[in-house]
C-alpha cells in the first residue's frame, strides 16, 4: 500500500490544539464572557513558546556540559544560534502583551473570579526555565510563597531541577578553562606562584586612573571579586571566569574571542528581554485589576516589582561594564599570544 503522506492537520494534530480552549464563562451556570477565548489562547501561546525556549536551552546547556569546548568551534556557534533564537521569540512574548492589553479591566471582570485559584504563577513552565538558566531559590522574590501554591509533583519537578548544574554554572566552568593567563608562553616574566598575575597587576593600575572622584568606590570592588582567589558561596561567577569575561568584553577585536563575545552579550540580552516582560506584564495587571490580589493569592503587582528587580540571573556579567577601561588604553599583549587570539601561524 502507498503511503499516502502526512496531512496538515494531522501532522499538526490541530483537533487536540484547537479544541484545548474550554471556556469557564461557558460552564453551567457562568455567562458567557466574550473575552475568555483570548486570554487562553494568549496564555496557552505563551506555554508553547516556554516550551521552544526549553528545548533551546536544555541543548544548550548539552553543548556547555562538555569537558572541553573549542572557542573556533561549530559547537560555540551552535550555542550561539540557539540562545539568540531564544532572544527572538522572548520579544514575541513581550509583543504578545499588546494583544493581551486589547482586553480591558471591565472584560476581565467578566470571568476573572471563576479561574480562582489558577494563576500564572504556577506556570511550571517558566519556572523551570529560571532554573534552567540559573536562578537561586534563595534568590527568589517570596520564596516562601514560591512553591506553596504548586501541585507536590510540580514542586517536586522544580526542586530536582534546580539540583542540575544550571547554564551560568557551565558558563562559569567554560571561562574557567580559558587558558590565555595559565600559560608561560604568554606571559615569558611571570611565574605561576600564586600572586596576581602581570596583565591584572597593570590593568589594576590603568582602571584606577581611569575612575573620576565619584566612581572610585568601583576599584576597591573590583580587586574584591575581580582578584581574589576564591569564590564565595552567594556568587555565580568565580573570580577567575570574571577575569575571563572581562578580557572577553575588552579584546572582542580578536577573531577569536568573537564567538565567546557573542555568548556573553546573548546572556545579557536574554536578562534584559525577560526583564523587560517582567515590567510590561506588571504594568498590564496593575491597569487590569489596580492594587487587588492576584487570582493566585499573591500580591499581584507588588509581587511582579519584586521579582523584577531581584530576578536577574546574569547581573554579575551586567556588573563587569564596570571595570571597562577604553580600548586605547589596554594593556599591551605579546606578540605569542596576539597571533593566537588572530589565528596567525
Amino acid at each position: 500500500m502507498a503511503n499516502e503522506g502526512v496531512y496538515y492537520s494531522d501532522y499538526l494534530q490541530l483537533d487536540k490544539v484547537l479544541g484545548a480552549q474550554q471556556l469557564e464563562s461557558d460552564k453551567a451556570g457562568n455567562k458567557h464572557a466574550h473575552d475568555e477565548m483570548l486570554f487562553i489562547i494568549i496564555h496557552q501561546t505563551y506555554e508553547l513558546w516556554f516550551k521552544q525556549i526549553l528545548f533551546e536551552v536544555g541543548s544548550v546547556i548539552d553543548i556547555m556540559s562538555q569537558p572541553n569546548i573549542h572557542d573556533n568551534s561549530p559547537d560555540l556557534f551552535i550555542a550561539n544560534h540557539r540562545l539568540k533564537r531564544v532572544i527572538t521569540i522572548t520579544q514575541v512574548l513581550i509583543d504578545q502583551i499588546n494583544i493581551l492589553e486589547t482586553m480591558t479591566a471591565l472584560d476581565f471582570l467578566d470571568f476573572r473570579n471563576m479561574l480562582r485559584p489558577a494563576s500564572g504563577f504556577q506556570s511550571i513552565q517558566f519556572k523551570l526555565l529560571e532554573a534552567y538558566l540559573g536562578l537561586k531559590m534563595e534568590h527568589r522574590f517570596g520564596k516562601e510563597y514560591y512553591i506553596s501554591q504548586l501541585r507536590p509533583e510540580d514542586a517536586e519537578t522544580i526542586k530536582n531541577a534546580e539540583l542540575k548544574k544550571p547554564l551560568i554554572a557551565l558558563v562559569n566552568d567554560w571561562l574557567e578553562r580559558m587558558p590565555f593567563f595559565d600559560k608561560q608562553e604568554y606571559w615569558p616574566d611571570w611565574k605561576a606562584d600564586g600572586g596576581v598575575h602581570p596583565f591584572w597587576k597593570a590593568y589594576d593600575a590603568i582602571y584606577s586612573e581611569s575612575l573620576v572622584q565619584g566612581e572610585k568606590f568601583n576599584l576597591s570592588r573590583f580587586e574584591e571579586i575581580m582578584l581574589a582567589n576564591e569564590k564565595k558561596p552567594e556568587w555565580s561567577l568565580s573570580p577567575k571566569a570574571r577575569r575571563a569575561a572581562l578580557f572577553i568584553l575588552m579584546y572582542r577585536d580578536y577573531p577569536l574571542l568573537q564567538l565567546p563575545f557573542q555568548l556573553l552579550n546573548v546572556l545579557l540580552e536574554i536578562d534584559e528581554h525577560l526583564a523587560t516582560w517582567r515590567y510590561r506584564h506588571m504594568n498590564m495587571v496593575h491597569r487590569m485589576i489596580g492594587t487587588r490580589t492576584g487570582t493566585g493569592g499573591s500580591t499581584g503587582k507588588q509581587y511582579l516589582k519584586g521579582a523584577l528587580d531581584s530576578h536577574y540571573i546574569f547581573a554579575e556579567f551586567a556588573e563587569l561594564t564596570s571595570f571597562m577601561i577604553e580600548r586605547n588604553r589596554l594593556p599591551e599583549l605579546s606578540s605569542t599570544l596576539r597571533k593566537r587570539l588572530g589565528f596567525e601561524n
